[in-house]
């Protein structure tokens, strides 16, 4: 099973939407679309918190997993 971690390839601001991408394969600008879109409909701040709270708790990829 695959782990959750943050990417230090793909990574903007925290890794946190890269990660989330390498971990479903999915494309990480569409993962960042998302995220911008939802942050505008909750009016930013839940999404922010939760950002926040992901980049805190889930781990960066260790190097040898790479």
């Amino acid at each position: 099973m695959q782990r959750l971690y943050r990417s230090t390839k793909d990574s903007m601001i925290g890794g946190v939407c890269g990660g989330i991408a390498e971990r479903f394969n999915w494309d990480p600008s569409l993962v960042r679309i998302v995220v911008v879109f939802l942050g505008l409909i909750t009016a930013v701040v839940p999404v922010f918190v939760t950002y926040v709270v992901a980049w805190v708790i889930i781990p960066e990829r260790p190097p040898e997993q790479t």
